[in-house]
């Protein structure tokens, strides 16, 4: 990029922030949104396709293994759909809603201080005696995930669909009330909700044995379908059955235990990509959202031509009827990778060596014998002694200090793109619990189905048209991070907690993944809802998540279907971590970064400094590693980003330089990566104080963290207009970054350990 187009991208960024400084209220959302999209639109284009090859000639522990165990992608791959990241895509005609007035789904059983609260203890026997899945897939047959109890079998599946033809009135309404009576016998035959009174005498799990532990667990994680929710889904199916007649169409409304309600309208046209850029025109079902709303809805004949408008019309008339807590369009989010800026963009900093909270060299015991940790600057103690890095999160401190590699009992579902099942480093890890595939359309499936037992990943990619693009693999690498892999193995890399229990939560598939299967994805990943088994039967997920990690992205405020979905977990006690957005924006116009009850994670570089792609802001509660590929601020002559798993093509020898046709590791870079270093923190500090609540272990995160200096969070004043120089410093301001550093060797060591996990 010359000098003056890297001026000129400056200005524009510069006045498009005065701008969206100057716009604020409620009232204006849409337009401080759109102002937010310009300021991403105005940051430095990234580029890809760069081959890195290291020609260093130096000793290398690496080299006594063979080369499939070391050789890494020697390729960064480009956007997913090569399409404009600033304006949200939907799927057209997909509508997701929740009727008003639904109180929050009750429970059967809960637990508190160790203690569970169950009307009736039949139910936990039950529990106990639960049969395995039937139909789970080869990959996944390790530890199935569990059939319901007998008493939770609904007559029309799990979910009972309607469908709404306004042309055939008396029938759609029959429809309506079968399902409102399947839900019914649902509600009567499943066990009582529970009723904290002071007759109900707790049971103590203490001394429990670890089978009764994880089924109380189970059951006070799981929602009761309630009265409530069943007649106001009954009463807004009526109310949408007269929006449809007004437009002439027709649709398929699923239903649900909590109210929410996805609704797919008949109809949708080429949208997203033209015939001259698409070889395959399943594709045309997507569109990019341009705010344009309903201009008319009286123009039935326009709304019958377009589907894009159709999708805008029908959402208004909904939210107008007064029916609804929230209506919404079915928003796709993307996984936040990020591709590799220029060499001569600007940084978020100096380059300069910053302070940091120890730069004392440690005696890192704990070392794992996986042939490319020496490469794995992410997971070092913080600082600038002999084994450590400036960017380093502590996790080898972390590890020594404490004794403990992380623990079997604590579980880290990964909702994402699903897992390279026959990944060698995945298929021989005893990390990986059973998974599913919450990706409901088959053209976004690519692996020829819906929703099914198998998570693994086939692939997402979006439109071969555009060069240089590729499957991404994305889940597979933001799991190695955190542990999927099997650690200390003598291959490969080392994840965050060489011992914990990787669910893997497939939503994201061929162009990204829709908001409905991410709400679902993340309901029955912490234990609220079951899927639906291939014969109709509830399956539930047999090991609720204590911490969800969610490295994936949308250019818009909060969803509040979203939002829904997550207060729902959290409540029950699941921490929430995800990715704070790669738009070089403040985070609170990206989802599910900036929505509420979120850990929110900005990628950090080599030298500890915010990298020059994250998000940023108030919303931001902590910095983790997220590399920055065009960099070698570590000067091994190779790039600082992440390394983790991910099956590749086009490789090379770190040690030798040579061309490799195959490999198993590779560098990427985003908030996608820091996100699971803070998963992987969080599994450590449960591994460390299995009795901790999600609250406490929250607490402990950010106190294992350091306070950043000036330039490990600033930015040029010419890109941040308003905010205030940095004294000695060439250009610099303070940059409004938000969070602090993860330092996990800032985590006391705990008087009741024992050391060594499990």
């Amino acid at each position: 990029m010359s000098n003056q187009s890297t001026k000129s991208a400056r200005l524009l960024f510069g006045v498009a922030l005065t701008g969206l400084l100057l716009v604020s209220g409620c009232d204006r959302q849409s337009e401080r949104l759109e102002r937010a999209r310009e300021i991403a639109d105005a940051s430095l284009k990234q580029i890809t396709g760069e081959t890195i090859v290291d020609h260093a000639d130096k000793k290398d522990p690496m080299r006594s293994v063979p080369v499939e165990a070391r050789a890494i992608a020697g390729k960064v791959i480009s956007d997913i759909s090569g399409q404009p990241t600033n304006k949200p895509a939907f799927a057209v005609l997909s509508v997701i809603a929740k009727p008003a007035d639904i109180p929050p789904a009750e429970t059967m059983a809960e637990i508190d201080d160790g203690n569970l609260y169950i009307e009736d203890e039949a139910v936990l026997a039950e529990a106990l005696d639960e049969p395995p899945a039937a139909g789970a897939s080869e990959t996944t047959a390790r530890a199935p995930a569990s059939r319901s109890l007998e008493l939770f079998q609904p007559e029309m599946g799990i979910a009972p669909r309607v469908k709404l033809d306004p042309k055939a009135r008396e029938q759609s309404m029959q429809q309506i009330e079968e399902a409102t009576r399947a839900l019914e016998t649902t509600a009567q035959s499943q066990p009582a909700p529970l009723k904290r009174t002071r007759s109900l005498q707790p049971r103590s799990l203490e001394a429990a044995p670890a089978e009764e532990q994880l089924a109380a667990r189970k059951i006070a994680r799981r929602s009761l379908v309630t009265r409530d929710a069943i007649v106001a889904q009954r009463d807004a199916n009526a109310v949408m059955l007269d929006t449809l007649a007004k437009y002439k169409m027709n649709a398929e409304v699923t239903l649900s235990r909590e109210g929410q309600m996805v609704i797919q309208v008949a109809g949708a046209g080429p949208t997203l990509f033209s015939p001259e850029d698409a070889k395959d025109p399943s594709l045309s079902f997507l569109a990019i959202d341009e705010g344009n709303g309903c201009p008319d809805p009286n123009d039935i004949a326009a709304i019958e031509a377009d589907p894009v408008l159709a999708t805008n019309c029908f959402v208004d008339d909904l939210r107008a009827s007064g029916q609804f807590e929230y209506v919404e369009k079915d928003f796709i989010f993307e996984n936040q990778f990020i591709r590799r800026p220029p060499s001569d963009s600007s940084t978020t900093g100096t380059g300069t060596t910053p302070s940091t909270g120890s730069t004392t060299p440690v005696n890192a015991e704990v070392t794992p014998n996986d042939p490319l940790w020496d490469l794995q600057w992410d997971m070092k103690p913080r600082g600038s002694g002999a084994g450590q890095s400036l960017g380093g999160a502590g996790f080898q401190e972390f590890w020594t200090k404490q004794g403990i590699e992380g623990s079997s009992d604590v579980v880290v579902a990964v909702v994402d793109t699903g897992l390279q099942m026959t990944h060698p480093d995945i298929a021989a890890s005893a990390n990986i619990a059973p998974g599913w595939d919450m990706v409901s359309d088959p053209r976004m499936g690519n692996d020829g189905d819906g929703r099914d037992a198998d998570p693994n990943d086939p692939g997402d990619l979006c439109n071969p048209a555009v060069p240089g693009s590729a499957d991404s693999f994305h889940g597979t690498h933001v799991a190695g991070t955190i542990g999927a892999a099997a650690s200390n193995n003598g291959a490969g890399v080392a994840g965050g907690a060489w011992n914990v229990k990787i669910v893997p939560v497939r939503a994201l598939g061929k162009c990204g993944g829709r908001l409905s299967d991410i709400n679902d994805a993340i309901r029955w990943a912490a234990g609220l809802i079951p899927a639906e088994g291939e014969d109709g039967s509830e399956v539930w997920n047999d090991n609720p998540a204590d911490i969800i990690n969610l490295s994936i992205g949308l250019f818009e405020y909060c969803p509040a279907s979203l939002q829904d979905a997550i207060d729902s977990v959290t409540d029950r006690g699941a921490v929430v971590v995800s990715a704070a957005g790669n738009a070089r924006i403040d985070t609170a116009y990206y989802a599910p970064g900036g929505c509420d009850n979120v850990i929110s994670v900005a990628a950090g570089n080599a030298l500890g400094e915010i990298t020059a792609y994250s998000n940023f802001g108030d919303g931001v509660d902590i910095l983790a590693p997220g590399g920055e590929m065009a960099r070698d601020d570590d000067n091994d002559s190779r790039p600082d980003g992440i390394l983790s798993t991910k099956a590749s093509s086009d490789c090379y020898d770190p040690v030798t330089g040579e061309a490799v046709q195959d490999c198993y590791y590779a560098y990427e870079q985003g908030t996608s990566m820091a996100a699971p270093h803070v998963s992987a923190a969080l599994a450590l500090l449960k591994a460390r104080d299995p009795e901790a609540t999600s609250d406490e272990l929250v607490s402990e995160l950010l106190a294992a963290t350091d306070p950043r200096t000036d330039l490990q969070c600033a930015g040029l004043c010419s890109d941040y207009p308003g905010t205030t120089p940095i004294e000695g410093s060439d250009g610099m301001c303070r940059r409004p970054c938000g969070g602090r550093i993860l330092n996990l060797a800032n985590v006391p060591v705990s008087g009741g350990t024992s050391g060594g996990g499990d």
